[in-house]
């Protein structure tokens, strides 16, 4: 009996998302782990000025973070700047062969000695507990307003997955027990169903939802436009950090005009967080070799974000 040449792909097409086992070692869960606590502990007490904080779910994020009363902070933003501690070691994480060889298969890409480089540096983030009390997403699409018509959903589906190709690998790289992430499993190639359309934006369960689970090395890559929302159990006060997700995205260039609105989508997910702000600065170069900083330039070639807009409010 044969098996398929592309699992992850079919899965990821099939169901909107496919969780990759063991993608880090223990060695490396662990090193993650320590310069993810301390990236965490520097921007909760005032020392990084790049977070979400509770109760936004999506940018612009506050420019001062809320008291942990209030439940802080749930994610540390631009783990690549050139200012982060750790930032070399975050960076090769984020471009580590294990990473990128799945993002290459999912978008149907690969890239050999002398080719132009396919993929796009997009973002890569810190997921983590908010403090003293939990937190909640509503569900949503990451790129499709949840006041979309059942044809508006199905025609701009279409339009940024074009003939079901992807043009971008999100993930969520555990380094502690997760099971935060809510998914509809198939919801990424349909409208939304009348229950599904009608249902409370909190509402605890819809049917066929599921919640991913993570171990400490396991990730999941999922389409952004999966039916999905979030549920943060909050930190205990003075314990350790009960979350510690690495949160990437990386992307497709653009080939040809026939891109153009694929690259404008993309665009605004990407360049929405406030990354075109500095990764053209010259101290952002990461001396890992030819394919990160051409990676980097396909990113700069997206523009600096000014006027790009948001994807979703709230």
């Amino acid at each position: 009996m044969s098996s398929s040449p592309h699992p992850n792909l079919d899965a990821l097409q099939r169901d909107g998302f496919v969780v990759i086992r063991n993608l880090l070692t223990p060695t490396e869960i662990a090193h993650y782990r320590t310069i993810a606590t301390a990236a965490t502990t520097k921007t909760r007490t005032g020392g990084w000025p790049h977070f979400r904080t509770v109760p936004k779910q999506f940018p612009p994020w506050p420019t001062t973070p809320p008291p942990a009363s209030e439940g802080g902070i749930w994610g540390v933003q631009h783990l690549l700047h050139p200012e982060m501690p750790g930032r070399e070691d975050f960076a090769k994480c984020y471009f580590s062969e294990s990473i990128l060889a799945v993002a290459g298969e999912l978008m149907g890409v690969s890239t050999q000695a002398g080719q132009d480089e396919p993929l796009v540096m997009e973002l890569f983030n810190l997921l983590v507990a908010p403090e003293t009390k939990d937190f909640e997403l509503r569900w949503h699409r990451d790129d499709i307003s949840e006041k979309a018509t059942a044809e508006e959903e199905l025609a701009q589906l279409a339009a940024k997955s074009p003939g079901g190709r992807q043009s971008h690998a999100q993930y969520n790289l555990a380094l502690c027990p997760d099971a935060s992430l809510i998914v509809i499993p198939g919801s990424h190639r349909r409208a939304r169903t009348d229950v599904e359309r009608n249902a409370d934006p909190y509402e605890s369960v819809l049917p066929d939802q599921l919640v991913v689970q993570l171990q400490p090395g396991d990730a999941v890559f999922y389409d952004s436009n999966i039916l999905h929302r979030g549920v943060y159990k909050g930190k205990k006060e003075g314990g350790e950090e009960s979350r510690l997700t690495l949160h990437g995205s990386l992307g497709l260039k653009a080939a040809d005009a026939a891109d153009a609105e694929t690259k404008k989508v993309r665009a605004t997910a990407v360049l929405q967080h406030g990354v075109g702000a500095w990764v053209h600065r010259e101290d952002a170069a990461f001396g890992l070799g030819e394919r990160p900083e051409k990676m980097r330039a396909n990113l700069v070639a997206m523009g600096s974000g000014e006027g790009v807009g948001f994807s979703l409010q709230g």
